[in-house]
């Protein structure tokens, strides 16, 4: 089991498996702006860019993928990829479970969506140590990060919430803000374990 660990952290650096994470990351990224459409509809323009929070993460990531297909390193973009990605794969899986807790059906989208969101979290922290990171563009990423909860909860433009968690929408907000903190956290350390600064 060992060598396919190896084999497996090996692959990550591949141009055959970059490629196929973009492709990935790129449908999967399709599917979350269509996913957000009536949300996006029903919400101002100038509050637009700030709504589809899970395919924005997995956008920038597919863009941080493309970047690495090219030889390139944007210290921002990864900061921005690798926090987003991480935070909104974990919020998605715990919102979807919470949900079922509480007494939502559980769905075949439910599951896809679950897996996919899953997916999200692990290939960030997986490609973190490949990051090029400093204090700076982390502190970029967690003024947006932390700016774009303030916009969700107190601008009211958060994903619609499962009508079950509707009543605690500010235990979510909460719950989004702290989860924000430890998505930086986690991408700093693991950045760090792998490189020394």
């Amino acid at each position: 089991m060992n060598w396919l660990w190896m084999w497996f952290r090996q692959s990550l650096g591949k141009r055959w498996f970059l490629w196929t994470l973009f492709v990935v990351n790129l449908l999967g990224t399709i599917y979350g702006f269509v996913w957000y459409s009536d949300q996006l509809a029903a919400t101002p323009g100038y509050l637009r860019p700030f709504v589809p929070d899970s395919p924005t993460g997995s956008g920038l990531f597919t863009i941080v993928l493309f970047t690495y297909l090219m030889g390139r390193h944007i210290p921002v973009l990864e900061s921005l990829a690798g926090i987003t990605n991480f935070k909104y794969g974990v919020w998605a899986v715990g919102i979807i479970v919470a949900g079922w807790l509480l007494g939502d059906e559980v769905s075949g989208t439910d599951i896809m969506l679950l897996i996919s969101h899953a997916g999200m979290a692990v290939e960030s922290v997986l490609y973190a140590r490949f990051f090029k990171l400093s204090w700076l563009p982390v502190g970029i990423a967690a003024l947006w990060t932390l700016n774009n909860d303030f916009l969700d909860y107190v601008m009211d433009i958060h994903p619609w919430l499962p009508a079950v968690l509707d009543p605690y929408e500010g235990f979510v907000g909460l719950c989004t803000v702290l989860l924000s903190l430890i998505s930086i956290a986690v991408i700093w350390f693991t950045f760090t374990r792998f490189n020394r600064i």
